[in-house]
């Protein structure tokens, strides 16, 4: 798959392409309906996919200070949208002065232009251009005058998560913010993933028996709430179950929120400095501070037994 970086990276002779435009934060089941969509007209047009999305996110060029909680890292999103059969994927970067760019210029300079395209699907609800002025029934209008067809797909998608709520990026943010993991790999039909590289904390875990990776997080990551999960630690192409913490580690008075991932029965792990994935299965507990040292290893040892038999059961993600 193809990645370009501003309409300056799309090859000079690119032909005609089926494009969808969104942040597509997370690629959860309603936006992979949409993806779906234009890979299956791509390929029935023989023409490449192409998604358009953007960095950084606009509402923090709109609103400074608003940028919500990723749930995924554009390199993360651009590796699950190739999984869909997506062809090449355009990161637009999200300035002051693109902001101020009117639908009818973005539909010329990025459509029509850049991409040629020849189809254009989206949710019913897209918005696009200064002020959000361009939504579906206008990109139609602009399809007649430029040759290429408007394709609306209902990304309505309902399940257990949020109680029936429509599933949304903003949906999975609230259920990750609360902890609750399950619903939120229930909208985004595998678990929520969190990076980083491993640094060096205090080795407090190493000193009790329990070594963690203590992950420093990509900026805006979407962490899970204060507590103990089940998951999976991916490192150097290997998944190991892995015994979570997500907290200020109350026990020793911290302040700072750390992800610390213990990778259950395994020993010797250096990991110092490595790019790793943690990715969150099940909700264990919340934090807790103890009376004694020796009541937290106890309970760390419990922990331990049951985020083993919440993964023995569950089948790693890629």
């Amino acid at each position: 798959m193809q990645r370009w970086r501003g309409l300056e990276d799309i090859p000079e002779d690119w032909g005609r392409s089926v494009v969808t435009i969104g942040s597509y934060d997370g690629v959860h089941r309603g936006h992979q309906l949409i993806i779906r969509h234009a890979v299956d007209r791509a390929r029935e047009l023989g023409l490449p996919a192409v998604v358009v999305t953007f960095d950084p996110h606009p509402s923090e060029v709109v609103r400074p200070g608003s940028h919500p909680p990723l749930l995924a890292p554009h390199h993360r999103r651009a590796e699950l949208m190739a999984d869909l059969g997506v062809d090449a994927v355009l990161i637009l970067p999200f300035t002051k002065e693109f902001s101020k760019l009117s639908a009818a210029d973005f539909v010329v300079k990025v459509l029509v232009d850049r991409l040629r395209a020849k189809a254009v699907v989206e949710g019913p609800n897209f918005r696009f251009g200064h002020k959000a002025a361009g939504n579906v029934d206008f990109l139609t209008e602009q399809g007649k005058v430029y040759d290429f067809e408007v394709e609306v797909v209902d990304l309505y998608v309902t399940g257990e998560a949020g109680g029936g709520e429509p599933f949304s990026s903003t949906l999975t943010r609230r259920l990750v913010a609360e902890g609750d993991v399950s619903g939120a790999a229930e909208i985004l039909g595998r678990p929520h993933r969190v990076e980083g590289v491993v640094v060096r904390g205090a080795q407090r875990g190493r000193e009790m028996g329990f070594p963690t990776a203590n992950v420093e997080t990509l900026p805006h990551t979407a962490i899970p709430a204060d507590g103990v999960y089940a998951g999976w630690l991916h490192a150097q192409g290997e998944a190991m179950p892995a015994a979570i913490s997500v907290g200020t580690n109350p026990q020793f008075e911290g302040t700072e929120r750390t992800v610390e991932a213990y990778a259950i029965d395994r020993v010797g792990l250096e990991l110092y400095g490595l790019h790793v994935a943690v990715d969150f299965v099940a909700f264990v507990r919340g934090q807790a501070k103890f009376e004694t040292l020796d009541a937290l290893l106890v309970q760390m040892a419990e922990d331990v037994d049951r985020c083993r038999e919440l993964t023995a059961t569950d089948a790693p993600g890629a």
